[in-house]
């Protein structure tokens, strides 16, 4: 017996010593690593979402393959905690409504691979942008096709629910063949979360909402909108990380309007409007994506037709915009771009040419330059991030 309780005690020493397995070690974030998530049109060879492992280190992507196959995901938002991605259904029939869908996947951050929870009705047809609040309780979607807006609620599984608010645009423009009618095209939520801005194409103008992320809930501030210079087709929206400016890039002029932005009130106030083509392009050309860096310094928006990423300084004073550079996207019809999380490089998807393009992007004097890094999605629409994990 002394025997048995001495070895019973070596036993119990030796497993002690031995080194402790870290159930949560494969959840840990993988620093500098990203998965990239490619929304597309599946008119081609696109089958729905792929995926990219994205390393921030060097710029390198590393095929992950389909991550979920979907008719016409066209454009995505990921939740704030990474667990989730919300992708719209750019149709115009779903389960014989007249309208497209939005979905709700869960995310393997490590394989890249998408779990669809559910899909709801999108209120209206033609769907084509999606956007979360910071508190991951609301998901805001606009119907181009449509023009209308809605907003849903999700839950703590991320799942969706029906639609807590719908608001139908009005509204027309000069451009008889883009703009018979309201054309929602984002549906972007301000920097202080209590706000969302959805300009509408069609309407020339930017219709203003005040968020409630816990009723995921919207109504129409007051004014309800802003207007832009008749003809220019408002298509997205981006805000200064001061929030005092909000930029607005419009297809159908290839320009960029800036506001100066009340955030107590939500109001927009027109300061300039700036061409992001040069002087001397005579081709057709749209405007399409934009964004503002993370330092507050850069603007870059994308042109369609001749194939570019204007890139413009900030004044952080006034918020003005001063034309920098061109830079080719090695590709036709940039449909699409985004920073990556850490904003050292720039992602641009062409949609025409099926391909992503990696720019290096220097924060400190605006440099935007070809790394050599490319990859193949058919039709790519859309790019967004979430932290990978080990």
């Amino acid at each position: 017996m002394r025997f048995d309780g001495r070895m019973r005690l070596i036993w119990m020493l030796t497993l002690l010593a031995l080194p402790a397995v870290d159930s949560a070690a494969a959840e840990r974030p993988d620093k500098g690593k990203y998965i990239a998530f490619i929304g597309t049109y599946t008119t081609k060879e696109s089958k729905g979402i792929y995926a990219f492992r994205f390393d921030s280190d060097n710029g390198k992507l590393q095929p992950l393959g389909l991550a979920a196959e979907i008719r016409n995901p066209t454009f995505l938002a990921p939740h704030p905690n990474g667990k989730f991605l919300y992708a719209i259904g750019e149709v115009s029939n779903f389960q014989g409504q007249k309208a497209g869908s939005v979905n709700a996947f869960a995310v393997d951050a490590r394989t890249g691979k998408l779990t669809l929870l559910n899909t709801v009705s999108s209120q209206g047809a033609g769907p084509c942008h999606v956007s979360v609040d910071q508190t991951g309780r609301c998901a805001l979607v606009a119907n181009y096709g449509g023009g209308s807006v809605a907003s849903f609620p999700i839950g703590p599984d991320g799942k969706l629910g029906e639609a807590t608010s719908f608001f139908q645009h009005a509204g027309s423009g000069p451009n008889l063949k883009r703009q018979q009618g309201p054309h929602a095209h984002a549906f972007t939520i301000a920097p202080d979360n209590r706000f969302a801005m959805a300009p509408d194409l069609g309407a020339d103008k930017v219709f203003i909402y005040r968020l409630d992320p816990a009723s995921a809930k919207v109504t129409p501030a007051d004014p309800p909108a802003v207007k832009i210079i008749p003809g220019s087709g408002p298509r997205h929206i981006a805000f200064h990380p001061s929030a005092k400016y909000a930029y607005v890039i419009n297809e159908l002029t290839s320009t960029i309007t800036t506001f100066e932005y009340d955030k107590e009130k939500g109001e927009l106030q027109e300061i300039q409007n700036i061409s992001t083509l040069p002087e001397d392009f005579t081709g057709n050309s749209t405007g399409a994506e934009i964004f503002v860096h993370r330092s507050g310094r850069w603007l870059i928006g994308s042109n369609r037709g001749h194939d570019s990423l204007a890139l413009f300084e900030i004044d952080r004073r006034t918020g003005r915009l001063a034309l920098r550079q061109h830079i080719p996207t090695q590709g036709k019809t940039p449909r699409n771009f985004n920073f990556d999380p850490t904003g050292k490089f720039i992602l641009a998807a062409n949609q025409d040419t099926d391909n992503l393009v990696v720019f290096r992007f220097d924060p400190e004097t605006g440099r935007v330059t070809p790394t050599g890094i490319t990859a193949s999605v058919p039709a790519p629409v859309c790019i967004d991030f979430v932290q990978a994990m080990r």
